[in-house]
Formats: C-alpha cells, sequence, structure tokens
C-alpha cells in the first residue's frame, strides 16, 4: 500500500516493464502510463525480458512483438512459463489477426497495436480482472 504526505493510502497503482526496442517509443509509452502506473522498468531486447521481470516483480509486463535477440512471442512463452500468473501485453505496430492470435497462443493476455491508445485500458481491465 502507497500513501501520500498526509499518511492517507493511495489507490494501488500497476507496476509495468516495457520491453521495446526504440528508446523513442519506450519513453512516450513511460510518459503515457507515467500518471496511472509506476514503470519500473525498461529493456530494449527480448532476452532481458525474463530477468527483469523476476528482478523487478510488475504486475504488467508490455513486450514488443520485434525484439532483437529474442522476439518477443517467444519472451512472453518464457515469462508465461515462469511465471503463469503475469498479465503479459503485447504490444506492436503490426495490426494483423495472425499476430493477435500467435500471441494469445503464445499465452499473452491481450495484443494491443501502437498508436490505438489502447494500452493504458487494456493494463486497467487486465489489473481489474486479476483483482
Amino acid at each position: 500500500m502507497r500513501y501520500d504526505a498526509e499518511g492517507q493510502s493511495l489507490p494501488n497503482r500497476p507496476r509495468v516493464l516495457i520491453a521495446e526496442d526504440h528508446s523513442g517509443v519506450a519513453k512516450a509509452v513511460s510518459r503515457m502510463l507515467a500518471f496511472d502506473c509506476d514503470v519500473v522498468g525498461h529493456v530494449a531486447d527480448g532476452s532481458a525480458v525474463l530477468e527483469a521481470a523476476q528482478r523487478l516483480q510488475p504486475d504488467v509486463i508490455v513486450v514488443d512483438l520485434n525484439l532483437p535477440r529474442l522476439h518477443g512471442l517467444e519472451a512472453c512463452r518464457q515469462i508465461k512459463q515462469a511465471k503463469p500468473e503475469a498479465i503479459v501485453i503485447v504490444f506492436s505496430a503490426m495490426n494483423d489477426p495472425d499476430f493477435k492470435q500467435q500471441s494469445l497462443e503464445a499465452g499473452a493476455s491481450a495484443f494491443v497495436c501502437k498508436g490505438t491508445g489502447d494500452l493504458l485500458s487494456t493494463i486497467k481491465r487486465l489489473c481489474d480482472e486479476q483483482g
């Protein structure tokens, strides 16, 4: 539980880890989420996601599909294998039904297309559903 300066409890904010290889996109996503979420970290390649997730214990992991070193789908599979309850959102510019289906089959909780403005609402919905 978090508290303000007067000792009043603050609502829990989802802790979010971002896996995105384009630093400008990662910064923009971090800024967009900052009002409602705690962005606890950013990694730029798929091979670093699992270690960062274990170390930072985020509530939500936002994974770009096209990451260097380890593709976002494989990163999603590894995260879900290690931590089945993890909320993983695949976040991609490729708005393709096949990629969405592959993401969900890999264990993603949701697939969000970049530029739609749906990321924050998806995070809130999934965190509310998980309790």
